[in-house]
């Protein structure tokens, strides 16, 4: 349970004030910060350079629009509200189905029309807003769950999150919500990360509260059997968005939709480092050979940033 920094040095671990100085005060402009901070604006420019992302329904900005916003969300099957400036999964609220007039929950728990009122209320005042400024709801269509994911995740859409530097995607997990996260898929709340192979999609090992397990809490799934689909193109989606965002550090998290495949979910600036203990590897290595690379002059395109990260950093073997 317990090291010494001289070990994790040699691991390559990155700490936070590493993280904080050497890569995002470093290779992201402050300036483009509003970007990936604000979701709403990431879904404008995702939809500028033609990537994949969950539809919007609607925007609630003011107060005395929140009734108005009903009739709409009456039409909807279900839907996910969240705060357009929140973090770390605070303030989404996400409705699986509706009937009779009565909103549920992932976990069958049921949600008033006065609790999803209160819900947008809150949101605007800027409850769950960085820096608790004041904001506007954000109403998105609700990804189908991919039946190929059955059993890892409990009561929520598994994601990815894919660290990328400089548009290389340099290293994968993939978040497993639980009863414990709410249907969330936030590590801080109790979801299972798993680290995923960036050459295969096959997953390595897995973590909840910073732990090693073998098996998801809830469903008792066998974590190593998790193959993530279409991990080429979630790999693709991963790379480009360096040229999208122009942001030279940054998290990209993306899901798998039933029928629509793999989709942009958000972006972020201040990625954390819990997914190297999910990896049980660290990322400096990964990150200095970019270093190199990039201060040799050597230039990739975002497919060719793909293919060079799972040779270079790929774990498993493959039979090709």
């Amino acid at each position: 349970m317990f090291t010494s920094p001289t070990k994790l040095s040699r691991k390559g671990i990155m700490g936070m004030n590493q993280r904080n100085i050497g890569y995002i005060s470093r290779y992201n402009p402050r300036r483009l910060f509003p970007l990936v901070d604000n979701k709403l604006k990431t879904k404008i420019i995702a939809q500028r350079d033609g990537v994949t992302i969950p539809s919007l329904i609607g925007v609630v900005r003011a107060q005395f629009d929140i009734k108005k916003a009903m009739p709409m969300l009456e039409r909807q099957q279900g839907f996910v509200i969240k705060p357009a400036k929140g973090s770390g999964g605070k303030g989404i609220l996400v409705i699986t189905k509706q009937e009779g007039g009565r909103y549920y929950k992932p976990n069958g728990a049921e949600a008033s029309v006065e609790d999803i009122q209160r819900h947008m209320s809150n949101i605007l005042a800027g409850l769950f807003s960085l820096g608790g400024s004041a904001d506007v709801a954000v109403i998105e269509a609700l990804i189908k769950f991919d039946s190929c994911f059955e059993g890892f995740s409990f009561e929520g859409v598994p994601d990815v999150r894919v660290i990328v530097f400089q548009g290389y995607p340099v290293m994968a997990m993939m978040r497993l919500s639980t009863a414990a996260s709410d249907g969330k898929a936030n590590l801080h709340q109790g979801a299972v990360g798993v680290g995923i192979d960036i050459g295969t999609g096959k997953a390595l090992h897995a973590v909840q509260f910073d732990m090693p397990i073998q098996k998801h809490p809830d469903t008792d799934r066998d974590l190593q059997e998790l193959v993530v689909p279409h991990w080429q193109r979630l790999m693709e989606l991963a790379s480009s968005c360096f040229e999208m965002s122009g942001l030279g550090y940054l998290g990209t998290d993306m899901v798998l939709d039933r029928d629509e495949g793999p989709m942009l979910l958000e972006l972020n600036a201040r990625p954390g480092l819990a997914i190297q203990i999910a990896n049980g590897d660290g990322i400096l290595p990964r990150l200095r050979l970019i270093e190199q690379m990039v201060k040799d002059g050597v230039q990739m395109t975002p497919l060719e940033r793909v293919e060079f990260c799972k040779k270079e950093f790929g774990r498993i073997e493959t039979n090709n």
